[in-house]
């Protein structure tokens, strides 16, 4: 935008606030209830508002309990992601474990088996950090045709927060791994009994064996007591419930990492152990399901993530894709987060299509539907990052695009 249109475009900006400031002018004789209300005890557990009533939308549940969550992302303000809206996904049922009887074994190629319990993990050095977790199925129903009716239920399977716990490579010095190792193999305590591998690689880098979120305890279908946090890899691979991790010299081919996880390609191979989710972004206001009050000023606001480090810039359109704008990123922006844009947008009342690509630190940019199938084909839905646009109609109505 030059510098002449971007000054015009911000003193309409100035002169809409201001015109929706005066709609909301006292009136004259304006008296403002000033009744003392008797509140409520304090709470030993605190809850929300009785006014407040958003939640996650659940997956109708298929075999044996197998189902999951979406984080109303349309509605969340700020990075961090209340514990209560996180996404969730499982595959045998939420499991009810006493942490006090729960073991976590370290096994395989180390030179002393270990078992730890919660109490023990608990007395290792602390370690912190803020990531975003999202599920490589997250955004599935956009691959062939467009049909979510909500960025909930498109985008909604990816959450973020802040994770506590052992960092892994710590644990794994105490048994001390065997020079032939190169892969880890973790296991869940949950009814399908999640297994996948990891290379060892990363576990020496940045993995945490976590046993709080947000500042408390892993809620049960977080994980609890105890869970793996793996900055950047798709969901599964972030096992729950943990039960023990065996170090081995190769990857164990589990079944969510040959029949399930996996790309189908044109040729008919397949892309396995696609393990980091690659850069993102999506428009969370306006999006499917909500209505613009009318022509004017409205404030474009998103979210972009990438699991290879952070988001350096998103761009905005406001024609379907024609011209682009660069979107303000607010702090903080960290890698492997989720990082919140805004971009100031004047609508001309006309149908339109909105639509956000962002751009990660390596440079990689987010590609476009048609530029993923080029080179997948359509026979796969896993991992899927194109770019979502929303269509704006006439009166206001946001539909998918």
């Amino acid at each position: 935008m030059a510098e002449g249109d971007r000054r015009q475009f911000f003193r309409r900006v100035r002169t809409t606030l201001a015109g929706a400031a005066a709609a909301v002018a006292a009136p004259a004789g304006f008296t403002l209830d000033t009744t003392k209300v008797q509140g409520a005890v304090a709470r030993e557990y605190g809850a929300r508002s009785r006014y407040e009533t958003l939640k996650r939308w659940i997956t109708p549940a298929r075999f044996l309990g197998s189902t999951a969550s979406w984080t109303p992302l349309g509605e969340l303000n700020g990075i961090i992601t209340p514990s209560s809206l996180h996404y969730e996904r499982h595959h045998g049922g939420v499991p009810d474990i006493d942490p006090a009887s729960h073991q976590f074994l370290i096994h395989g190629l180390v030179e002393r088996p270990l078992v730890f319990s919660l109490a023990q993990l608990q007395r290792f050095p602390i370690t912190q950090r803020i990531c975003f977790l999202e599920c490589s199925g997250n955004s599935y129903t956009e691959w062939r045709t467009p049909s979510a009716p909500s960025v909930q239920r498109s985008h909604g399977l990816t959450s973020c927060s802040e994770w506590s716990g052992v960092r892994l490579k710590t644990l794994l010095a105490e048994a001390g791994v065997m020079t032939e190792a190169s892969w880890v193999v973790a296991e869940g305590a949950d009814g399908a009994a999640m297994t996948r591998s990891i290379p060892l690689a990363k576990c020496l880098d940045d993995v945490l064996v976590a046993y709080a979120q947000n500042g408390e305890a892993l809620r049960p279908e977080q994980g609890y007591p105890l869970r793996l946090i793996v900055p950047g890899f798709e969901g599964s691979i972030n096992v729950k419930w943990l039960r023990r991790l065996k170090i081995v010299d190769q990857p164990y081919y589990s079944r969510e990492e040959t029949s399930k996880y996996t790309d189908l390609l044109p040729d008919g191979r397949a892309r396995e152990f696609t393990f980091t989710m690659e850069a993102k972004s999506v428009i969370t206001a306006p999006s499917a399901g909500m209505r613009l009050s009318g022509a004017g000023f409205h404030e474009v606001r998103g979210l972009a993530w990438s699991g290879r480090g952070a988001i350096t810039r998103v761009e905005v359109s406001a024609d379907g894709g024609e011209h682009w704008q660069d979107a303000t990123l607010h702090g903080p922006v960290l890698p492997i987060c989720h990082t919140r844009f805004t971009c100031p947008w004047e609508w001309d009342g006309t149908p339109t299509a909105l639509l956000s690509r962002c751009t990660d630190e390596t440079g990689y940019v987010q590609p476009t539907r048609e530029q993923l199938r080029s080179v997948r084909g359509d026979k796969s839905f896993y991992h899927y990052n194109g770019i979502q646009s929303w269509r704006i109609g006439a009166d206001g109505t946001v539909t998918n695009g």
